[in-house]
């Protein structure tokens, strides 16, 4: 009974239910239709075979021939196809008969055969096709009559033998009935064939909608439901695949569009918390070390002066201050990293934050044939943010960039532009790109891809500042073709 709570059984079952009244209300009209127009056949039979009847036996009436009238109508009343012919005249007597058992009687005036024209009192002088039939119902099945009104024409009362006077309108009436058993054959036979007929239109399209509603709708609706039941087990790199144009179409390119971004916000969560954690570490051990580093680089030095007359002391001097100046650098940095501060926030114009940025480092990209190409919309609203570290996080995405470069030179474009209610800024570069295992890695603390030449904390710092301002940033690297991190920042973060 499961399948029952299902939504493409409901949906089949609204369809097929209606389908099936629709089905069914025109099969039992098209079958009514099939009965009147049979009848209709048969009436319009009966009238020609009633009209025959009369022209055929008229010049015997004028003659007054009793003995032929009497063996053509038992002749006719033989032919298959006719169950009896009379005549009666304007009295009700039956005066012919192809039941010769009948003749002489009086027919009564209130049988079904009869109520047609005596039905106001009087025998009705003018009938249509219509009111001249009826079908009735005897022991053999049910029966067709007609009766044709016999007219008192000039003939009958200029002749010299004539019995009826002229004000006569009405002489007799010609009563033809014809069996139905045939035609009640034919419409159960099509009233048959056309339930058959929507039978086996009500099993065909059960079946269509069956396999629709499966094809279209189960499978997809049960493909979002597991998809859901991953995303809730916390796989949200599961994706549904984007193949249709409808609506569960939209609803699957939804789906992925969701798990994206919960995927990058659990990310960005994940890497505030690891931030702070490392921060509250960086800041311990930076003062903690901050001080020895600081005597060893005195001593060092003082050291270095007075060795001046002794060539291979310096140089071991030379590396210990060396490597200390370098050891201060990273401390430095850790303490940046550690301090980062809440951003005093004004609206500014990022395009003028940008080119700022680009001056700062121009002379380094210069040295290094770095050709900075700028494509910055002027049309992009200002933002309210904070000017002085968003331009720490730009020089070092440019000094990254250029670094990725190489000493032979290459590109770096910058563009800005404003897509659906926030900024876009893009830095890309012609350079080595990042190996696709690493990309997961670069925001994490003091992992670098630049070997002893970096420490590990700018691309740390760059995705705090953003983070403090409600922004996001990417990258998209290809190796051998370069990188672009994808800054997106609202209008008023």
């Amino acid at each position: 009974m499961r399948f029952m709570r299902r939504l493409g059984f409901k949906l089949a079952l609204a369809v097929g239910g209606t389908a099936l009244v629709t089905i069914g209300v025109f099969a039992y009209f098209n079958i009514r239709a099939h009965r009147a127009s049979l009848l209709a056949e048969v009436e319009r039979h009966a009238n020609q075979l009633s009209e025959l009847v009369k022209a055929a036996t008229q010049y015997d009436m004028l003659l007054n021939q009793r003995q032929r009238l009497q063996r053509s109508i038992s002749g006719l009343g033989r032919q298959q196809g006719i169950q009896r012919v009379r005549v009666l005249n304007d009295v009700g007597r039956v005066i012919y008969s192809s039941d010769e058992a009948e003749l002489g009687k009086s027919v009564d005036k209130t049988a079904e055969s009869c109520t047609k024209c005596h039905s106001a009192g009087r025998p009705l002088e003018r009938l249509d096709t219509k009111e001249r039939t009826r079908v009735f119902r005897q022991a053999s099945g049910r029966v067709l009559g007609i009766i044709n009104p016999i007219y008192n024409q000039p003939s009958c009362w200029t002749a010299a033998c004539h019995v009826h006077s002229r004000a006569q309108v009405v002489l007799g009436v010609l009563d033809v009935t014809l069996p139905l058993d045939e035609v009640d054959k034919d419409i159960r036979g099509g009233a048959a064939r056309i339930v058959i007929f929507a039978l086996s239109a009500m099993a065909a399209l059960a079946v269509i909608i069956g396999l629709v509603m499966r094809r279209w709708l189960d499978k997809p609706v049960a493909e979002l439901v597991a998809a859901t039941r991953h995303v809730a087990g916390g796989d949200l790199q599961y994706r549904l695949q984007e193949t249709r144009d409808d609506e569960l179409g939209m609803l699957a390119r939804s789906f992925n569009h969701m798990t994206q971004k919960l995927s990058e916000a659990r990310l960005q969560l994940f890497q505030s918390d690891k931030l702070a954690s490392l921060g509250r570490l960086a800041a311990g051990v930076a003062h903690e070390i901050n001080n020895p580093l600081t005597g060893v680089l005195t001593y060092s030095s003082y050291l270095l002066k007075r060795t001046e007359d002794r060539p291979e002391i310096q140089e071991d001097l030379k590396v210990i201050v060396r490597e200390t100046l370098r050891s201060r650098e990273i401390v430095k940095s850790l303490l940046d990293f550690a301090r980062q501060s809440m951003p005093r926030k004004a609206e500014a114009d990022l395009n003028g934050v940008i080119e700022r940025a680009a001056a700062v480092v121009a002379s380094q990209l210069a040295l290094k044939k770095v050709r900075l190409v700028k494509s910055l919309d002027p049309a992009i609203p200002k933002a309210v943010v904070d000017a002085d570290q968003l331009q720490q996080v730009f020089i070092n995405l440019l000094v990254n960039a250029s670094d990725a470069i190489g000493p032979e030179g290459g590109t770096i474009t910058v563009s800005s532009a404003a897509k659906d209610g926030s900024i876009e800024l893009k830095f890309a570069d012609t350079g080595c790109g990042i190996p696709p295992e690493k990309l997961s890695r670069i925001f994490e603390p003091f992992y670098t891809t630049k070997g002893q030449k970096g420490t590990g904390l700018g691309l740390s710092i760059a995705w705090g500042i953003v983070n403090n301002h409600n922004g996001t940033i990417s990258v998209d690297s290809k190796v051998g073709a370069g990188t672009t991190f994808t800054i997106r920042m609202a209008v008023r973060s």
